[in-house]
């Protein structure tokens, strides 16, 4: 038997729950809403996170523009997500919501801009 303690983040509550897992089993205690015990679970059985970065500009008024993925990727891709970030240059002008690496490390999800960039 393993237990895990967590602190909720799918609420403003913040509340503190204890994840028990045995075998198949997974049990979680503490949480005030079903979107706690959804967040829980999804995090004891595949984690995944949003990864905001920064991509350089080319010509642009700045020499970077702020990116992040457009939807969460799993936890075990960041690495990757962020070695095809830094490789990434690109040429001004970006706009927000600018897609810049589509389908980063093979995740599916899109990097996009979350700036605009305009042109020197």
């Amino acid at each position: 038997m393993e237990k895990r303690e967590l602190i909720c983040i799918g609420c403003p509550l913040g509340c503190p729950m204890t994840v028990t897992i045995e075998g198949e089993d997974i049990k979680v205690e503490g949480n005030t809403c079903a979107r706690g015990d959804a967040y829980a679970r999804k995090e004891i059985l595949s984690p995944t996170r949003i990864v905001t970065s920064s991509i350089t500009v080319n010509g642009g008024r700045i020499a970077m523009v702020s990116v992040k993925t457009k939807n969460d990727i799993p936890k075990g891709k960041i690495f990757d997500c962020m070695e095809e970030i830094r490789r990434t240059h690109v040429d001004a002008p970006v706009k927000i919501g600018e897609v810049l690496i589509p389908n980063c490390a093979g995740t599916g999800v899109d990097i996009v801009a979350t700036k605009n960039v305009e042109k020197a």
